[in-house]
């Protein structure tokens, strides 16, 4: 039904690398410097970076040219002179970088003013969500570029190392996020979540104990309130009793356990992944319309079209609705909200990867079974099976689309 962070990709597959492509030429193999766009994300209150000024220093010492839309890094506290130190020529707009740059590195799925923008044999480095997104999806494969997602990039042990990243993040501030809009001035319940001695602790439901409910439960935990974490693979479910014993409640995840722990739960985190695919909806409208007024769900699965049948995708300027009187806080790029720390930890990972594309092209790719796993479009195909087939695509194997 759905898997955790911990075990969801056991398969393995193969890596490429880009050209330097100008429109209607062929990628570049990795010979030659190549030439990288740093746009400023234009999302609804997107603050984060692609390229922090440490990342954009690191490229141009493997010989590349960084070109920074003005004010790109201003949300991470990094200003147009920061990044001139770094080696990065500074252009006045989106435009210049689109149409200068051999690889795009962004942090957000491209708008559809940016969508316009790509070329075939460009290079896309970003996240993308595709599955839930079928506009995105066909403007991606109208464009002809190269499009590698972050969250697909797999690793050793079958991870999402550069999806891990931001789950950390949104891990822990979905509990910080819940914990606020139970305050009554919000139109929550009015409880404390670790509650105070003599009066009872508010009830956390935890869905997926992957890296998202890990850092959920972390936080949760350690706040004090009363934690229940349901998954449907048993190691993860024994690791988090091993490390946090009768502090934390571990449950197999079933249909009626489900609806028994979310219908009595102040707050519920959705915490679930596919890899690649539209997250399924794990608590419907039912489940929903039983849970206590004031109560508050979290959906950190939005950007993967959610885990709540009764989610949609909402920003920082308006992140929350009610439903039946439950506030869903449903905000897509929630680590948007703090991006200075988003920022450094999203470079932190995505940093080799992203050297490995300047210096190799899709050469990188087709040597690099990680990377293969990350390219979900390639000249007009779907080289992502999950993307394919929720969006009634025909897959083509990646090696083959990059032969």
């Amino acid at each position: 039904m759905y898997e955790s962070l911990s075990d969801h990709i056991n398969a393995e597959r193969p890596f490429v690398r880009g050209s330097n492509l100008k429109s209607g030429t062929e990628l570049k193999t990795g010979e030659d410097p190549m030439i990288i766009g740093l746009p400023k994300e234009i999302k609804n209150l997107e603050r984060r970076v692609g390229l922090t000024p440490d990342s954009v220093a690191e490229l141009v010492g493997h010989g590349h040219d960084v070109i920074v839309e003005t004010l790109a890094g201003i949300g991470i506290g990094a200003d147009d002179d920061a990044y001139r130190h770094s080696g990065a020529e500074i252009v006045e707009t989106p435009a210049e970088v689109f149409e200068r740059a051999e690889m795009v590195v962004k942090v957000k799925e491209p708008q559809a003013v940016e969508r316009a923008m790509l070329r075939p044999g460009q290079l896309l480095f970003t996240y993308l969500h595709l599955a839930p997104d079928p506009d995105q999806t066909a403007d991606l494969v109208a464009s002809g570029a190269t499009c590698i997602a972050y969250e697909t990039v797999t690793d050793n042990q079958g991870r999402l190392p550069l999806l891990a990243p931001m789950s950390r993040v949104a891990g822990r501030m979905a509990i910080q996020a819940g914990a606020h809009y139970l305050e009554a001035p919000q139109g929550g319940e009015g409880l404390l979540l670790g509650g105070v001695p003599g009066v009872a602790p508010a009830k956390v439901t935890v869905i997926g104990g992957g890296v998202v409910g890990e850092n959920a439960i972390e936080m949760a935990v350690g706040l004090g309130a009363d934690v229940t974490v349901l998954d449907r693979s048993n190691d993860v479910l024994d690791q988090l009793n091993k490390r946090y014993g009768t502090r934390l409640r571990t449950i197999y995840s079933t249909r009626s356990a489900l609806t028994e722990y979310v219908t009595d739960s102040d707050l519920v985190i959705g915490a679930v992944l596919v890899a690649g695919a539209e997250a399924p909806k794990l608590v419907n409208k039912e489940m929903i319309s039983q849970m206590r007024p004031g109560s508050v769900v979290v959906d950190v699965a939005i950007d993967q079209g959610g885990c709540f049948e009764t989610s949609k995708a909402t920003t920082h300027e308006d992140p929350v609705y009610l439903v039946d009187e439950v506030t869903h806080y449903c905000v897509a790029n929630m680590p948007g909200g703090v991006p200075r720390t988003s920022a450094y930890a999203l470079n932190n990972a995505t940093l080799p990867f992203t050297i490995a594309l300047a210096n190799q092209g899709l050469d990188a790719v087709r040597q690099n079974l990680h990377l293969m796993h990350g390219l979900n479009v390639h000249a007009g195909q779907i080289t992502e099976p999950a993307v394919a087939e929720a969006l009634g695509y025909d897959f083509v194997d990646p090696a083959t689309a990059l032969s």
